[in-house]
């Protein structure tokens, strides 16, 4: 199974662990969701529910749509990360950095917001991507790889405008963020690979309002 890994993979370059693995959250059949979530039309979808009689626990599920993972077996992005599977590779990385962001974060007793979510979710899918894409081509730097994630990527036109608006705002902020990493990372050497991930997991720990300080000071 992808996720277990791409989970390991995230937990990894962030030195973040958790006690839950997410396969054991993973739905693929919507009926088996909440039913205000049955009606969900994405291929990702992490559900989140409040405990009942006023608890504290948070119960999640990460739905991701069988044809989905059917793609993905076919075509193993940790085998090969290549252009035919990149969108479908993003689309479950988006959910297990979800998932693995927000339980963290939870375990810790750190609120999340939606915006949080969204933004760490984009630099995770740049970061994961360099990762694996200089594993599997060493000696390759992928300067493509900013570009397709941040210009060529587009946000689904079915959302609605608040929705819309706020995965903008976590796009621009995570390209902003991601653009710095690429002309510190481009420089190839290993004191800087290591300085860059340093600086990955202070970013990881920060909160929404300091990673958007953080962001904006950027030049």
């Amino acid at each position: 199974m992808l996720l277990s890994p791409l989970q390991h993979l995230i937990g990894d370059i962030y030195d973040v662990s958790i006690a839950h693995d997410v396969d054991d959250f993973l739905v693929t059949d919507r009926q088996r969701l909440p039913q205000a979530a049955r009606g969900g039309r994405g291929e990702e979808e992490l559900i989140v529910a409040q405990g009942v009689d006023g608890s504290d626990e948070v119960a999640l599920a990460l739905y991701l749509d069988p044809q989905l993972l059917q793609r993905l077996a076919r075509a193993d992005p940790l085998q090969r990360l290549h252009a035919g599977n990149v969108a479908d590779w993003w689309t479950a990385l988006e959910g297990v950095s979800h998932f693995l962001y927000l339980a963290w974060n939870a375990g810790h007793d750190k609120p999340v917001s939606l915006l949080e979510l969204e933004l760490q979710a984009e630099v995770d899918k740049y970061v994961a991507s360099y990762w694996l894409l200089r594993r599997q081509t060493p000696g390759h730097f992928p300067a493509e790889l900013h570009r397709l994630l941040f210009a060529r990527t587009c946000i689904d036109p079915q959302l609605s405008g608040a929705r819309v608006q706020l995965y903008r705002e976590a796009s621009r902020y995570a390209e902003r963020f991601c653009g710095r990493l690429e002309q510190a990372l481009a420089r190839g050497a290993r004191a800087t690979d290591a300085e860059v991930l340093a600086e990955l997991r202070r970013f990881y720990r920060l909160t929404q309002a300091r990673k958007r300080e953080l962001i904006e000071q950027l030049a």
